[in-house]
């Protein structure tokens, strides 16, 4: 009988539809991508019933925007997007993830939408005043590459609203004029079909809902179904750190700076060590991350112009150039349309402004060490006393700074007779009688 109780309350516990939640919280980078279609595979697994998806973000990175929504249509489970909680919103490249999901849904208090491309580099033209009167050549961007982008960009969130049935012409909009709604008025103009109080609200108002999923009718048995958290893993963590362009530009130039420092006071140890380390964790951030290579390159160039100034002085020329190749190739770093993941134009003249301090210090060093007195060498014994060790009237020893050296003589000197180095010639030193001298 007890065999039988608990066999009857697993059927039934398995019966009882589940739900898996994921969370984007923050922008849209390569590790948010990672983490839903781990996500959404580990739903299909499990045989979950739906997977809601709660939206908090700014927007991010156009390619991990687009790698999300592919998994969205491509998943075999219903996904709800869900922007949540009060104060959440759903941004530029959210707003793109909320139009692909089977069910769009938004929290009171919330809002969505300005999903205009943002040009990343040394500032986009500004948009024109929005038309009046239906005229849209005001609307449009003047530059051609901001129209291909905002072209292309309406033209997806027009995609995606027509596959699910959700209002086309405040998507373009949002794309086009850079449009937001709030929870209310986007359920009233149909591009959210609910809105819910929390995540318990949200599944006792789909529960009997009927969904498309890859053109099969599915109804939704969500009513006191059980909702299971797929929580990032620390590596997801991990990535969404090094996934942010600002820091790994700064990891990029730490390491760099190590790696000279150490060749150029080799022993130190401690600054190769860490400057290959972040070198590489730097290299690493750059694989996940869209990267312009004509912005890595002027780094690199930055870089050399620099290290040349330390070997070439140059009084400061090949620094600054440096100094400026680096901070422009930092504003062009990332080649993407999402204005969240860029690295913003402040830091890009902050690591400059360090880069022209650190190649003035050097210059600075430089002519210092030029200006300064002979420490070392032969050259340095002019002037130092000394006496002879035996009779010499060309050629002979003496022992001077309590060395022993071969000497010339401007006249003829005696052993244990005091003496003054007036000259070196060659890798000899000259001296004469130190009396009168």
């Amino acid at each position: 009988m007890l065999a039988s109780v608990a066999i009857a309350m697993a059927a039934a516990h398995a019966a009882e539809p589940a739900v898996m939640t994921l969370a984007i919280d923050g922008a849209i980078g390569p590790a948010t991508a990672d983490y839903v279609h781990r996500g959404l595979a580990e739903a299909q697994r499990k045989g979950a019933s739906l997977v809601v998806l709660t939206l908090d973000t700014p927007g991010g990175l156009d390619t991990s925007m687009r790698h999300i929504v592919q998994d969205i249509l491509a998943s075999t489970v219903p996904v709800a997007a869900f922007v949540a909680p009060a104060g959440a919103r759903a941004a530029s490249a959210g707003t793109f993830i909320l139009y692909a999901t089977h069910i769009a849904a938004m929290a009171p208090g919330t809002n969505l939408g300005a999903a205009s491309p943002v040009s990343i580099g040394f500032g986009a033209p500004p948009r024109p005043p929005a038309g009046k009167d239906g005229d849209a050549k005001k609307d449009e961007p003047q530059d051609v590459h901001e129209r291909k982008a905002f072209s292309d960009a309406a033209a997806y969130i027009r995609s995606l609203a027509q596959l699910r049935g959700r209002n086309a012409e405040w998507g373009e909009e949002a794309v086009l004029r850079a449009a937001s709604l709030s929870a209310t008025e986007a359920q009233q103009k149909k591009v959210v079909e609910l809105v819910a109080v929390d995540t318990p609200d949200l599944l006792r108002q789909l529960d009997g809902r009927s969904i498309d999923v890859g053109g099969r009718s599915r109804v939704l048995h969500t009513a006191g179904a059980t909702a299971e958290l797929f929580a990032p893993e620390f590596h997801d963590r991990v990535l969404g750190i090094l996934a942010d362009p600002s820091l790994a530009l700064m990891l990029l130039m730490v390491g760099i700076y190590g790696l000279i420092f150490e060749f150029g006071h080799p022993g130190f140890v401690f600054p190769g060590v860490v400057g290959a380390v972040c070198l590489l964790v730097a290299l690493y951030a750059f694989h996940l991350l869209p990267i312009n290579y004509a912005g890595l390159a002027l780094i690199f160039v930055g870089i050399a112009f620099i290290v040349g100034e330390v070997f070439f002085p140059s009084y400061g020329s090949l620094g600054l150039g440096g100094a400026l190749a680096v901070g422009a190739g930092a504003l062009m770093l990332v080649d993407t349309s999402g204005g969240a993941m860029a690295i913003p134009w402040p830091i890009a003249t902050l690591l400059a402004l360090v880069t022209a301090a650190f190649v003035l210090l050097v210059v600075r060093m430089a002519v210092r060490s030029r200006r300064a007195p002979v420490v070392s060498g032969i050259s340095t014994l002019v002037g130092a006393d000394g006496e002879m060790l035996d009779d010499a009237a060309e050629l002979g020893w003496a022992n001077i700074r309590g060395e022993t050296w071969q000497v010339r003589t401007t006249d003829r000197v005696v052993r244990g007779q005091k003496i003054r180095v007036v000259a070196v010639d060659g890798m000899l030193p000259r001296v004469a009688a130190a009396e009168g001298v």
